[in-house]
């Protein structure tokens, strides 16, 4: 009699244990939808992209480093050429996050800051922002998914010609697609 008790004890728990996890299950489907989604920067395109811009570079003769960045700023993949110079490794990183987390070109970011003195700011917003010609914000439909950054050619504009050939090899949008969408 006693072993029929404690039968039913543990089936009673057993089912009141299924019927706990099924109702967790079935809540928590809900909870699912409404986590924010985003897209993510795979490792595969952001090595892509550094190699075509350090091969755009080199066959123009310049010596840099590049750095891309997911939208975090956490580094997905670097790069530095034979023979550039140690600074460009810091740079090209520096570039990279500041095009991600403002998603804007650094270029233009310069422009404003020199034309707006109450902007000034943004550059010493913390210790990883760079705001010279050579950054650009990485945009995969429609998104900002990242940032690549190039330090080393001798003028920001060529720094930007070869991050611009590392989107064009992993059909990234233009800049100005990061400009109209204003993420």
């Amino acid at each position: 009699m006693e072993s029929q008790r404690v039968t039913s004890y543990l089936f009673c728990a057993k089912r009141s244990l299924l019927t706990c996890c099924l109702v967790g299950l079935v809540t928590s489907n809900g909870w699912a939808g409404e986590l924010p989604r985003e897209s993510v920067l795979p490792l595969s395109l952001a090595t892509k992209a550094a190699h075509a811009t350090v091969d755009k570079c080199l066959a123009d003769g310049y010596r840099v480093s590049v750095t891309v960045v997911d939208r975090g700023g956490n580094i997905r993949a670097v790069l530095r050429q034979d023979g550039a110079g140690t600074h460009t490794l810091e740079s090209s990183r520096k570039k990279a996050y500041s095009s991600a987390s403002l998603r804007q070109p650094t270029e233009k970011l310069a422009g404003l800051v020199a034309k707006m003195p109450a902007l000034q700011g943004l550059q010493h917003m913390n210790e990883h922002m760079l705001l010279l010609a050579g950054g650009l914000p990485i945009v995969l439909g429609g998104e900002v998914v990242g940032g690549i950054g190039v330090g080393g050619a001798p003028g920001g504009h060529l720094d930007v010609a070869c991050a611009q050939a590392g989107l064009n090899s992993i059909g990234a949008g233009s800049t100005q697609e990061a400009d109209k969408s204003g993420q």
